[in-house]
């Protein structure tokens, strides 16, 4: 007999529908205030704080809506079940309450933050998640692109909320980057599936056998991410910025082990959710994180 669905009580279910553990994905705001060296800037610094408050409000209401579409799915899954509405912890006329209520709370921090592009942004966010949930996500490939707009499109944001500046190099980077960890957050879903589980069933466009297809794609947009910095690397940009580029070339080796690891992990079946909280769960990350701090550093 399957064990019986665990219901927590309702302070922790409406924690946990909000997915805080989810913001994390919402520093990429900071992404491109700290590579332009600003920072330390306390009205650029404020001014991405904003930014990663509105995103986070934005995000924790999608994924409220995304769970009220997904309740019946999510009830048959072995995990999701244990979601808040699948298991019945919160009843599903809350959720109808608090989406709209985050999403209005994302908007007002949007339009306090005084900025017509970082609000289109926000605003273009909401609706491709909401689109997403509700039909695109079945659509194999289309989800994945869309999964690695959205992460990107927080990059966007922090640009357009902070003002520094703009670069296609950054652009084009976190593109291939953020395309290789939508493949792995999908490999990590569809891995979870039996191997006679039909196309589109669970609301995913994808069976199970193609799971080595994900693994081919995904490690390949993350080394093409490798050679577009390594190429950025070569520009007049970096020039601008550091002193000692030529010290930048060891960042290529150290985000070659990251991607290589992380794809590994997902070929041994240990991760099994959003890429981006895996890594921040890992201790290699950090470690990585940290040495690309030091090449940074040593090459201004």
């Amino acid at each position: 007999m399957a064990d019986a669905v665990r219901r927590p009580s309702p302070a922790v279910a409406l924690v946990q529908v909000l997915r805080p553990h989810q913001w994390v994905k919402n520093l990429l705001v900071f992404v491109p205030i700290l590579l332009d060296h600003r920072l330390l800037e306390p009205d650029t610094l404020g001014r991405g704080l904003g930014a990663f408050v509105a995103f986070c409000l934005a995000a924790s209401g999608a994924y409220v809506v995304n769970d009220l579409l997904d309740l019946d799915a999510d009830r048959s899954h072995p995990t999701k079940r244990h979601r808040p509405f699948a298991s019945s912890a919160l009843p599903g006329a809350a959720g109808y309450v608090l989406a709209p209520m985050l999403i209005g709370l994302a908007l007002a921090v949007g339009i306090a933050m005084d900025s017509s592009e970082f609000l289109g942004l926000l605003i273009l966010y909401i609706v491709l998640t909401t689109a997403y949930s509700a039909y695109l996500k079945r659509i194999a490939v289309l989800d994945v692109l869309l999964l690695a707009g959205l992460y990107t499109l927080r990059v966007l944001a922090g640009i357009a909320a902070s003002g520094v500046r703009f670069s296609t190099w950054l652009l084009a980077f976190s593109t291939f980057l953020f395309l290789s960890l939508a493949f792995l957050k999908r490999h990590g879903e569809i891995s979870t599936l039996a191997p006679d589980t039909p196309a589109g069933s669970r609301r995913r466009g994808y069976v199970a056998a193609d799971l080595q297809w994900l693994r081919t794609m995904g490690a390949t947009s993350g080394y093409l991410s490798v050679l577009v910095l390594a190429l950025y690397l070569n520009s007049d940009e970096v020039v601008v910025l550091y002193g000692k580029p030529a010290v930048l070339f060891l960042v290529c080796p150290l985000l070659l082990f990251w991607t290589g690891r992380m794809w590994l992990l997902a070929h041994r079946g240990q991760i099994h959710e959003d890429p981006i909280v895996a890594s921040a769960r890992d201790p290699s990350s950090y470690i990585v994180g940290v040495l690309v701090g030091v090449v940074l550093y040593a090459a201004l």
